[in-house]
């Protein structure tokens, strides 16, 4: 039982394919997925980094910083509710 009569996720499966389609094709063949070009990939993230200024990339200065970061999103994406093996354990 659908809770939203509105929105992307209320409609009918066939139709959100066919959305999902043309965001597909309005991308050049040759900028379509990173996994097949590994050198794009890397100028995007290239440029990405260059956008945000030296004083702002506190990750890339602050391992330790970085590393608290990727624990909380770990933590966060598996929910409160898993049950953490003890240091025994």
């Amino acid at each position: 039982m659908p809770t939203s009569t509105r929105g992307f996720a209320s409609m009918d499966p066939e139709k959100q394919r066919a959305i999902a389609r043309k965001g597909g094709e309005s991308v050049p063949n040759e900028k379509r997925s990173f996994a097949q070009n590994p050198a794009l990939a890397a100028e995007a993230g290239r440029k990405g980094g260059m956008s945000v200024s030296p004083q702002k990339r506190s990750f890339s200065q602050d391992h330790e910083l970085a590393s608290s970061a990727g624990r909380k999103g770990g933590h966060a994406s598996h929910g409160s509710t898993r049950k953490r093996p003890t240091p025994t354990e």
